[in-house]
């Protein structure tokens, strides 16, 4: 019986999130193909220090469940994003993205919606700064 609910809660699950995988690869792959290493070096590199409160800026317009960000990372920092500015951008697009904000705004007051906001930015800019000085 316990196998059998747990089938149906693996087979509920994909259900839910095969689509933001499946655009997640479909971006990953995009990346991986078109937009060259170079780029990303110069643009976002390690040694570039907006790096990432850039990032954290970008993720905002896009939105994408935490699954679908995955195959995104891994073509990221293959193509060589640091692993801080690379982890600041997918807690920003799962977290702070457009589409959250107008989820929350019906619950929140915008004082309080600012604050969430401001704060995240503010914790995933050093968590960011923070794995890059340690990888």
């Amino acid at each position: 019986k316990r196998l059998h609910i747990a089938w149906e809660e693996t087979a509920d699950v994909l259900k839910r999130v095969w689509l933001y995988i499946f655009i997640g690869v479909g971006v990953g792959a995009a990346i991986h193909g078109f937009v060259p290493q170079e780029w990303f070096i110069a643009h976002a590199g390690a040694d570039n220090i907006f790096a990432v409160p850039v990032s954290v800026l970008v993720a905002v317009p896009l939105y994408s469940n935490v699954t679908g960000t995955i195959p995104i990372a891994e073509v990221l920092i293959d193509k060589g994003l640091p692993v801080g500015t690379t982890l600041a951008f997918i807690m920003s697009t799962v977290a702070i993205s457009l589409p959250e904000i107008m989820i929350l705004r019906k619950v929140l007051k915008p004082q309080m919606l600012a604050f969430f906001i401001a704060y995240l930015a503010i914790a995933f800019i050093i968590v960011g700064y923070g794995f890059n000085w340690l990888f």
